[in-house]
């Protein structure tokens, strides 16, 4: 079985994609999978409606904005693989000090790159009774801009994912203040696909989730030095010594789903982040968006 797989871009909290195709579980389900890069985050979505592409990983969030722009929109998720927000807010200070509420006063740089992290964290700051639009929010830089800038003083907190965090813990530009996985469960990244692609992939895509879910057993049980030596050739211009790091940070946060399940209240809590920040009009149901019978036609197989 043949199956085009786009990933949405490259990122170390993606990495237990990139374990699955180089642990060999996917060719163990008889798969055999094109991994197809993406030119920018989202990108794929697109290749999906056309049929260049049978599947991609990115948000939920995708699939939540294309039903809200149209009810009939064939995007559904299936397969989550990171369960919890893999962004952390970097800056220099005590960071067993550090409350969310200080950035009402402090120099702050959003993440310009995709929308989801600001969008979950404006939900935070609500949650505080805190009006984001209090805030003085540099959003139109980049991580790598951002980061440089925390260095150089021209900041006090920057939202960034790994590998930033922990290259800023390495060059001295600032401490972890706040890991946004602390929230709990948020459906931060699955498969995605169309209706009519999951209908005629579904053996296929039963495969997948069989293949991740081997892929989940392994990870709970690797240490960040075993998951570096899998997937390093994913990120040759990241030295092991910050990929080890970074791991270790996610594995402390718990980002990564034990089972294929999309959680519930990771969907409902993400939705909620987006509809308060304006991304979405209207509550989403999980039903109209998740594909949830993959998982457990599996499980039940088991």
């Amino acid at each position: 079985m043949r199956i085009k797989l786009a990933e949405n871009f490259r990122a170390v909290f993606y990495a237990p994609f990139y374990a699955v195709h180089a642990l060999g579980f996917y060719a163990r389900e008889g798969l055999e999978i094109e991994l197809i890069g993406s030119p920018a985050p989202g990108a794929a979505a697109s290749a999906l409606l056309d049929g260049t592409i049978d599947a991609m990983w990115g948000g939920p969030m995708r699939v939540m904005k294309a039903r809200d722009q149209d009810r009939a929109s064939p995007l559904l998720c299936f397969c989550e693989v990171v369960g919890r927000d893999p962004f952390f807010l970097v800056g220099r200070g005590n960071a067993s000090q550090f409350r969310l509420t200080d950035l009402t006063r402090l120099r702050f740089a959003g993440v310009s790159e995709v929308p989801t992290p600001w969008l979950c964290l404006q939900q935070d700051l609500r949650d505080l009774g805190v009006d984001p639009d209090r805030l003085d929010r540099v959003g139109d830089r980049t991580m790598e801009n951002n980061l440089e800038a925390l260095r150089a003083g021209n900041l006090d907190v920057a939202q960034m994912f790994e590998p930033y965090a922990s290259i800023a813990l390495q060059t001295a530009a600032g401490d972890i203040l706040y890991a946004a996985s602390g929230r709990g469960p948020t459906s931060y990244t699955t498969f995605l696909a169309t209706r009519h692609g999951i209908e005629r992939h579904r053996i296929a895509f039963m495969a997948m989730t069989r293949a991740v879910t081997r892929m989940q057993a392994w990870l709970a049980q690797c240490s960040a030095e075993e998951l570096a030596e899998v997937t390093a050739p994913f990120y040759p211009t990241i030295s092991r010594g910050i990929l080890v790091s970074s791991f270790r940070h996610y594995r402390a946060g718990g980002i990564w789903s034990r089972t294929p399940e999309v959680s519930r209240s990771g969907f409902k809590r993400l939705a909620q982040s987006l509809l308060s920040g304006g991304y979405i009009s209207a509550m989403p149901r999980y039903e109209d968006c998740v594909d949830q019978e993959l998982w457990e036609e599996n499980a039940r197989e088991a």
